[in-house]
């Protein structure tokens, strides 16, 4: 199948998309079970949020780095996360998106949210030729994902463990068939989110100069 190198995919509804996080189980397990992020989840701190259940399982690896041991399946509001996309710049210079450097870092400083492109992963988290979105929040947006924009937020870490342990047996039709549904997002494949040309080349890393690391 042919994959659009830049795309966002994720699982949605009508009315919500779904997008993953991984945190400290003080933190991750308040919020699956009381269906919202605690008091003490840093409200005014960039936050960043990932459609992908594969590149959520690679940023974590399968829930076993420190600190990410509870991983979180977050449903939000499409409307809330369209206008995050509507006020997002790439965290990198592109040269076929920007004027200039000088323009990138104006557009920066001024955007409430930044776009990472980072290589998608497979089952065995290897690198695949196309994209995966990263979003990050800043400003007022980590207050208004937490308290305006969440509707559920699900405990995954136990779906986690099933499929790294289908990966690490070699059953990997059992460990796709797990996988959650994902598609693009939105159905109409209109553009939401500024993106390079097919030839640009931003650090697989997902790392840019004076931006803050994806957490």
């Amino acid at each position: 199948m042919n994959v659009p190198q830049y795309e966002i995919r994720a699982g949605y509804t009508d009315s919500t998309v779904t997008v993953y996080q991984a945190y400290p189980p003080r933190l991750g397990l308040p919020a699956a079970r009381d269906g919202r992020f605690p008091g003490d989840w840093k409200r005014e701190r960039m936050t960043w949020i990932k459609p992908s259940f594969l590149w959520m399982m690679y940023r974590c690896g399968w829930g076993t780095k420190t600190d990410q041991e509870t991983v979180l399946a977050i449903e939000i509001t499409r409307e809330g996360f369209e206008s995050a996309l509507a006020d997002a710049e790439l965290s990198h210079y592109a040269r076929d998106v920007h004027p200039d450097e000088a323009a990138w870092r104006h557009r920066l400083r001024r955007a409430g949210a930044r776009v990472q492109w980072d290589p998608e992963r497979d089952l065995h988290l290897r690198p695949l030729p196309h994209r995966s979105l990263q979003l990050g929040l800043g400003g007022d947006l980590p207050r208004r994902y937490a308290d305006e924009w969440t509707v559920s937020v699900r405990d995954v870490t136990p779906l986690a463990r099933e499929i790294h342990g289908h990966v690490l047996a070699g059953r990997t039709d059992e460990a796709a068939a797990l996988l959650p549904a994902e598609k693009p997002y939105p159905e109409n494949g209109q553009r939401l989110v500024p993106r390079p040309s097919r030839t640009a080349s931003p650090r697989s890393d997902g790392a840019a100069a004076d931006v803050p690391r994806p957490q």
